[in-house]
């Protein structure tokens, strides 16, 4: 029998009426937010195929969740398939090495091409390019326009062709236009560079998440996210000694040092973009090819517990092909899904109090005094602080099962720093600006964190497509903000910019504990309905409802 509407197909195979109803009593009493987010229950031969998974009330109801037909993995599904703990440790350990490993280098990628303006800055770019601080805001706004404006659209070329393929065309695709820095003589040509570059990159982080809820359950997929900030901001670093050496080649052939940092890091990305064509696999099921071996990279009891782990832990992962494009209506149905433009409404402002630190760094350690090369050395605390905190808040969003609070953590330490920087007064010691600069670059940062639950409470495929899409959409448009607080009349102390950040950080702690609130009471409605129900009200319910993905009576949100 097949459900009309919620994308699961049920299985014909009759569950047990002994077991159903012995199964009753644990769903109707256990079936709670904490519960619903925890992970999944281990016994002795394994991976219980029977338990709650993350996001659904599935436990005694597994006939009505099973994979759709067109579903790449159902060769290898089987919902009473067990296996080991250990061996399941050991498979992710191998996606860590095989998919997270390469898809952190192609971050590190990402952030080569994007953030290597800072040090092109340092090496007075501007005013080789005749160009003011309000200029270079109108540049970095365009390119953060054209990155808002491609985000969608790459979401939707890449649910059609697969990530595996259009990933590797924009890598090399903005390394050509990013090497081409190197010739920009003006205002004009760094503007359509960042155009270029902007429309070019969009699309690229929410691609790489669609692409790992392949491999990784959603209690997984948090943390490896943090590995890719730890390797987008660990860019950052590396990136500060590789301008060290480069930015002294300014004379070498006639160019500045920014020239060649822009041509040379730009030939580093097209050359990972190039490996990304061959390395990356179109699901864990296609893996035989040349250049991955013969055999794959995992034998067939391998892709069994990736297949059915991944279902068990969110069923709704088995709704699509991971190359079937989303229709007109689909696209409109996730457009409109309310319960999640709370997170898009937070993306819009959570990294406003710290964006303009970030983005200014080096041009306020210039201009308090520090040299070019100096100036790029001491940003790396900033970015090493940045990292740890990234990788203990993390940690502690998963011993805690916390998220939108740990957002409140954030912008209470930035808060007192910023009420420094505007009451400080100017003449301070540059050592100690420094040092309130690099704490607002280190702040705790959630990203990984938001954008994990973007995809975990999405709750169908669709939705996570144009979810994660629309999540970094407004994020790149609060950087479109944020490129206007910051105006060079009010240089070097930034008053009047000062002033808007801190009433932003208030505003984003009442907003971080009003969608706190607005979760949690949405899960406590669910869960007084839910399970009020009787076994047979539940197999009604899923037997017949219109409801889809997050809309249904059985999925719970994480706060």
């Amino acid at each position: 029998m097949a459900d009309r509407s919620t994308g699961f197909v049920s299985s014909e195979k009759q569950v047990d009426t002994g077991h159903q109803r012995s199964s009753l009593a644990s769903i109707a009493g256990g079936f709670e937010a904490a519960d619903v987010l925890g992970r999944p229950v281990n016994n002795d031969k394994g991976l219980n195929p029977h338990g709650n998974s993350t996001t659904f009330a599935s436990a005694g109801l597994d006939a009505y969740y099973k994979p759709q037909p067109h579903w790449e993995g159902l060769h290898r599904y089987d919902p009473d398939f067990t296996w080991e703990p250990a061996d399941e440790k050991r498979l992710v350990r191998k996606l860590d090495w095989k998919i997270c490993t390469f898809a952190c280098a192609m971050f590190f990628a990402l952030q080569l091409d994007r953030g290597n303006i800072t040090q092109a800055l340092s090496d007075n770019m501007l005013k080789d390019l005749h160009m003011t601080t309000n200029q270079y805001n109108n540049g970095m706004t365009i390119f953060y326009c054209s990155f808002l404006v491609a985000e969608l659209p790459s979401q939707m070329i890449s649910k059609r062709l697969g990530p595996d393929r259009w990933m590797p065309v924009q890598m090399v695709s903005w390394s050509l236009v990013a090497s081409f820095q190197a010739f920009i003589r003006g205002k004009t040509g760094f503007y359509i560079c960042r155009m270029v570059l902007g429309l070019i990159e969009g699309g690229f982080i929410p691609d790489t998440i669609l692409y790992l809820s392949y491999y990784y359950t959603s209690t997984e997929l948090p943390r490896r996210l943090s590995f890719f900030w730890v390797a987008y901001q660990s860019t950052q670093i590396i990136s500060a000694f590789l301008a060290y050496g480069i930015l002294h080649l300014r004379g070498y052939r006639g160019l500045p040092g920014w020239a060649w940092l822009f041509a040379l890091e730009g030939l580093l990305t097209g050359l990972i973009g190039v490996l990304a064509w061959f390395y990356l696999p179109s699901s864990p099921y296609t893996t035989a090819s040349w250049f991955r071996g013969r055999n794959g990279w995992f034998s067939e009891r391998e892709e069994k517990i990736i297949a059915n782990r991944v279902l068990r832990d969110d069923p709704s992962k088995g709704d699509m092909h991971n190359r079937q494009a989303l229709s007109l209506t689909m696209l409109w149905d996730c457009l409109s899904d309310y319960h999640m433009w709370s997170i898009y409404l937070l993306g819009l402002s959570w990294t406003i109090p710290n964006t303009p630190a970030t983005q200014y760094i080096s041009l306020n350690l210039k201009a308090i005094g520090f040299g070019t090369f100096e100036t790029n050395l001491l940003t790396i605390p900033a970015y090493v602080l940045f990292i740890l905190q990234l990788l203990f808040w993390m940690w502690i969003s998963e011993k805690y099962n916390q998220r939108f609070l740990l957002g409140v953590i954030g912008q209470l330490w930035t808060l007192p720093l910023l009420i420094a920087l505007e009451t400080i007064p100017s003449n301070t010691s540059h050592w100690a600006k420094w040092a309130i600069a690099t704490m607002v670059v280190g702040y705790p940062y959630i990203h990984a964190i938001l954008v994990a639950i973007t995809s975990r409470n999405a709750g169908s495929v669709r939705t996570r497509t144009v979810a994660s899409a629309l999540y970094n959409i407004s994020v790149q448009a609060s950087n479109i903000f944020s490129t206007q607080i910051y105006r060079t009349k009010d240089a070097p102390m930034y008053r009047t910019g000062n002033k808007a950040l801190i009433v932003v950080c208030a505003y984003n702690v009442v907003l971080l504990i009003g969608i706190k609130l607005f979760y949690v009471n949405v899960n406590a409605q669910r869960d007084k309905i839910w399970n009020s129900m009787t076994f047979e009200e539940r197999e009604e319910y899923l037997a017949t409802t219109k409801d889809q993905g997050n809309k249904r009576l059985d999925f719970r949100f994480a706060h």
